[in-house]
């Protein structure tokens, strides 16, 4: 864990070393408009996520066909997605050696995995499905328990990034070992 955590810490202090770096974590307007971004673009693509969500737990909209709500929402939900990924990695590499070194984003990344496997086994399961239950109030029982999923993780994820401005687990406020392992915290580097 020590040599992962080196590794991470020596690309965030490289990236850290770079002028664009510097210049957006200090400016003024452009970090504000950025992190303001993610969060319309998050606003945005969890909304449309969720009323799909919703409709397979049949919870929403119920008399729209499941594959036509889908089908409308997904431009919207995917141009939210890839704002949110562009502006999530700009905020990253705003802070690099701190965001590193967050246990709050560490934990919203593997959140963020285990969403991408949902969102892929939920497509793969509502294809194969078939469309027998498209207009039926819920979809079928392996269905909903991903829209649940998605929900869960969703909520989790954005809890997470919300919590990556606090510095309860930050490695200079000496962490337990076990934070200080999985927060990245290598010692003698400590961010600032």
């Amino acid at each position: 864990m020590e040599v992962f955590n080196q590794l991470i810490y020596d690309f965030a202090a490289w990236v850290d070393t770079h002028q664009w770096s510097t210049a957006l974590h200090e400016s003024f307007y452009v970090y504000n408009w950025v992190e303001s971004t993610h969060v319309v673009a998050l606003t945005l693509s969890i909304g449309m996520l969720f009323l799909i969500d919703l409709r397979m737990l049949g919870l929403a909209m119920v008399d729209i066909p499941a594959s036509t709500l889908a089908r409308r929402l997904s431009l919207p939900m995917f141009l939210g997605f890839t704002v949110m990924i562009i502006t999530g990695l700009l905020l990253f590499y705003a802070i690099p050696v701190r965001s590193a070194q967050s246990l709050w984003l560490r934990i919203k990344l593997v959140l963020l995995f285990a969403a991408a496997i949902n969102a892929w086994l939920f497509h793969r399961r509502m294809s194969t499905a078939g469309r027998s239950w498209d207009t039926a109030v819920k979809a079928p029982m392996r269905l909903q328990v991903g829209a649940s999923l998605s929900i869960t993780f969703w909520v989790l994820i954005v809890i997470c990034g919300r919590l990556i401005a606090y510095d309860w687990f930050d490695c200079r406020a000496e962490p337990s070992s076990f934070i200080a392992a999985v927060a990245g915290c290598v010692a003698g580097q400590e961010a600032f």
